[in-house]
């Protein structure tokens, strides 16, 4: 049976050294289980017995069972660290994800909303209603600012400097940024603030400083989200799936076709590199395609 020892130590390294978020270790926590398992199927023993056969195998089998393109890129990444971690460490010899190919990635563009649908999601909430009021704030806050659903349940009370119209947010690897909020932005967030928030508080005994609550005065979940968002879209009447990472890529694509800079997007989105951003410059240019195509009387 493999030594568990190396995982452990490599997921308190993942959050004491790297100072990685719980969802993201969790993710790698997931990828090398499911490894193991399959090293377990094919009785390893020993890190050290791991060759670049065996991984074959393991990619193989990963993609015999339908995983997608990505699914498996990312167990690549997740091993190819964790295998590099092994070497330094002194729990192998060698780091057999040397002799791996990186699978080819298929390109994907992420799925964004048009501004008419935007609105129609922004003004579907009965803004009559404490609840209403929250999502409201809530749809308004995700598509100004281009928050990660992560980073939008975790922004507490001091974080929001609406007087200087700005959101302080310390995202991916500990990374701070300061991100501007728009007029209708800090409009609706300081009226959930000082109507809505005050009246869900009441319905909890404990303090807190976040600022998104539940119906019981509870910190919103990741699953609550999501959830409400759909709900908004059906009443809405939008047939495009739409999540809380949709508004995302909508905000740094609407930014991208009204002229801002690349870098300027990267900043505000948290990306750590620029070639990650660089796929909603494509996705600009397939919009202005289908735009041409309808629009133009000789397309």
């Amino acid at each position: 049976m493999l030594d568990s020892r190396p995982l452990e130590d490599y997921l308190v390294f993942l959050k004491i050294e790297k100072g990685l978020a719980l969802n993201t270790i969790e993710s790698y926590k997931r990828d090398i289980d499911h490894y193991v398992d399959f090293l377990t199927k094919q009785n390893i023993t020993s890190w050290e017995e791991i060759d670049r056969y065996i991984l074959l195998s393991f990619f193989s089998d990963e993609r015999q069972s339908a995983k997608s393109d990505n699914t498996v890129i990312r167990q690549f990444s997740s091993l190819r660290k964790f295998h590099q971690y092994l070497k330094q460490e002194g729990f192998a010899q060698e780091d057999p994800m040397l002799f791996v190919k990186t699978p080819k990635k298929a390109e994907t563009l992420p799925k964004i909303i048009s501004m008419e649908d935007i609105d129609r999601l922004l003004q579907t909430p009965d803004t009559t209603k404490p609840l209403g009021i929250r999502d409201r704030a809530i749809l308004e806050v995700l598509y100004a600012t281009g928050l990660r659903i992560t980073e939008l349940i975790e922004l507490t009370t001091e974080e929001i400097h609406l007087s200087m119209k700005l959101i302080q947010i310390v995202g991916k690897g500990n990374k701070e940024r300061l991100i501007p909020i728009g007029e209708l932005g800090c409009k609706w967030l300081d009226y959930y603030m000082e109507s809505a928030r005050p009246y869900l508080m009441s319905k909890s005994t404990k303090e807190t400083t976040v600022i998104f609550l539940n119906s019981r005065g509870a910190p919103l979940s990741r699953q609550g989200v999501w959830k409400k968002i759909r709900q908004i879209k059906q009443e809405a009447g939008i047939k495009a799936p739409i999540s809380p990472h949709t508004l995302r890529h909508s905000f740094a694509t609407h930014l991208l076709e009204n002229g801002a800079d690349l870098r300027v997007v990267q900043e505000l989105l948290g990306h750590s590199d620029v070639s990650t951003t660089q796929i909603y410059t494509h996705i600009s240019k397939h919009r202005l395609k289908d735009i041409y195509g309808k629009y133009h009387p000789r397309a």
